[in-house]
């Protein structure tokens, strides 16, 4: 498809979404763990979740032609009503560069912008974002980069036969007077609950 051809609409965006085809809907999980940083030592909080993603597009960007899922997500603790975690951004595919990108910012002020080569009919993929990067990187307020200060984010992701689908983010931080990067992972499996 030329760039300046009439965009594709309505129901027909999913198709152009390549491997993210498979996420468009409303999904559900209650298998996820989160391992955070404690004041003394790794922290695993049991949690479940609630995505959206919503297919948008076509952007344009000259000769560059993205579709994606717009997104949001909210996880609770287990047994908890008040969410611990929130975030809100996009998921786009860009067919001719092979790229799969998540762009999202969480309410503490974080913003990270990741990316990786995926095939259109990738059942499984993974992106990645340096700090300092120009391209796929991460931004984060003051206080974060002086005291929990991201410096790489590593996500990866699974479309099961069955029609769930699973990841796993790993956040390295370097955490102010610790020595070395501390991983920050989640991981959950997700059933859709609306298309």
């Amino acid at each position: 498809m030329d760039v300046f051809d009439k965009a594709v609409g309505g129901a027909d965006i999913v198709s152009c979404l390549g491997p993210l085809s498979g996420l468009a809907g409303t999904w559900s999980g209650e298998a996820g763990i989160d391992v955070a940083a404690g004041r003394h030592g790794p922290v695993e909080t049991p949690y479940r979740e609630r995505l959206q993603f919503e297919p948008l597009g076509p952007v344009v960007n000259g000769p560059q032609l993205l579709y994606g899922l717009r997104y949001s997500t909210t996880a609770w603790p287990l047994g908890c009503d008040d969410p611990f975690h929130e975030e809100v951004g996009y998921w786009l595919w860009d067919a001719k560069a092979g790229q799969v990108m998540r762009c999202f910012m969480v309410p503490r002020g974080v913003t990270i912008n990741a990316g990786g080569d995926a095939s259109a009919d990738a059942t499984a993929f993974t992106m990645q974002a340096l700090l300092g990067s120009t391209t796929f990187g991460i931004l984060s307020n003051p206080f974060l980069d002086q005291a929990f200060r991201t410096v790489r984010y590593d996500l990866s992701v699974e479309l099961h036969e069955d029609g769930a689908f699973s990841y796993h983010e790993d956040t390295h931080l370097q955490i102010h007077g610790v020595e070395g990067v501390f991983h920050h992972t989640d991981c959950n499996r997700l059933t859709r609950i609306t298309d």
